[in-house]
């Protein structure tokens, strides 16, 4: 292993360590802002508000934190490689599993709410990229995990890569576009408590900040 491969490596973990820091932050932030601000967070809930919360939390939570952890894991975790291709597609399920409990609650509050279901960008957004993240696992699984033969490999890998950083930044988009939308209906229901723009605001960076970090460290990682 040459001189640059080990800098650039240990380049990558370091920048790890930040996507792992902001990530942590934005899931304390998303706890604070559902559990203190709004009225807290439960599936069964009669409660719809307290049934939409499981959303915002899972599909960060368990599908965007959890995403990035399996594209990392691949790429910048030192261990064999059928370990990391097997961490990478275990986490990317659980992510995919939670996103879809995420995507239920919303729907279910909508029910519950008799508000119209995907009309806004947010949803949009979301739903294009989950359909995508779906697509993206299935034909990953079967070419990487399975039996394909390696010139399908070679060829579908860039693809798979770009693919898999794009989705990351959609996922963002959508949760940024989403707490944008819970914002502005808040403030014009006059609703929005004192501070809790600004913990939405600080949210919204940190999920940012935690996208950019993982898809630096993956980078770095694949320059080497």
């Amino acid at each position: 292993m040459d001189m640059d491969t080990v800098v650039y490596r240990r380049r990558a973990s370091r920048i790890t360590i930040f996507a792992q820091l902001f990530g942590i932050l934005a899931i304390i932030l998303l706890l604070i802002w559902l559990l203190h601000y709004r009225e807290g967070i439960e599936y069964d809930s009669p409660d719809g508000y307290r049934v939409f919360n499981v959303h915002p939390l899972l599909m960060f939570m368990g599908y965007i934190f959890m995403s990035g952890q399996a594209i990392m894991a691949y790429h910048t975790i030192p261990s064999e490689r059928s370990t990391q291709k097997f961490m990478h597609m275990l986490l990317h399920l659980i992510a995919f599993v939670l996103g879809i409990v995420g995507l239920c609650a919303v729907f279910k509050f909508h029910d519950m709410a008799r508000l119209e279901d995907v009309f806004s960008l947010h949803s949009w957004i979301g739903i294009g990229t989950f359909v995508l993240y779906g697509i993206q696992w299935v034909i990953g699984f079967f070419t990487f995990m399975g039996r394909a033969p390696d010139v399908t490999r070679f060829k579908i890998a860039p693809w798979h890569i770009a693919g898999g950083r794009a989705l990351l930044y959609m996922g963002i988009c959508a949760a940024l576009t989403g707490l944008m939308e819970k914002y502005t209906f808040l403030r014009l229901n006059s609703i929005l408590r004192y501070g809790e723009g600004r913990l939405m605001n600080f949210t919204g960076l940190a999920i940012l900040l935690f996208g950019v970090f993982v898809d630096l460290s993956v980078g770095l990682a694949h320059y080497v």
